[in-house]
C-alpha cells in the first residue's frame, strides 16, 4: 500500500505544524514521515502514518547529515 502524495502534501508534523518528508527503506517502501525541524520521524502502518508523538522516534545524527543539502 502506498501513501497518496495528496494526502502527504496535507500532511504536518503534530508538534510544531512544519512539512514533512517521506523516508524510504533499502527497497525505496515508505517507512516513515520525518520532521526535520524536530529531528523525529513517525512510522507508517500498513501505509497509515501514525502521528502520535509518543510514537515517533529521534533521527539520529547521521539520517540528519544524510538529507542536509549538499552545497
Amino acid at each position: 500500500m502506498s501513501l497518496d502524495h495528496r494526502l502527504l502534501s496535507l500532511l504536518v508534523c503534530p508538534l510544531c505544524k512544519g512539512p514533512l518528508e517521506l523516508l524510504r527503506d533499502a527497497e525505496q517502501r515508505p517507512r516513515e514521515l520525518a520532521c526535520m525541524a524536530d529531528r523525529i520521524a513517525f512510522p507508517l502502518r500498513d501505509g497509515v502514518p501514525v502521528m502520535l508523538e509518543g510514537e515517533a522516534r529521534a533521527l539520529s545524527e547521521a539520517e540528519l547529515e544524510a538529507r542536509e543539502p549538499r552545497a
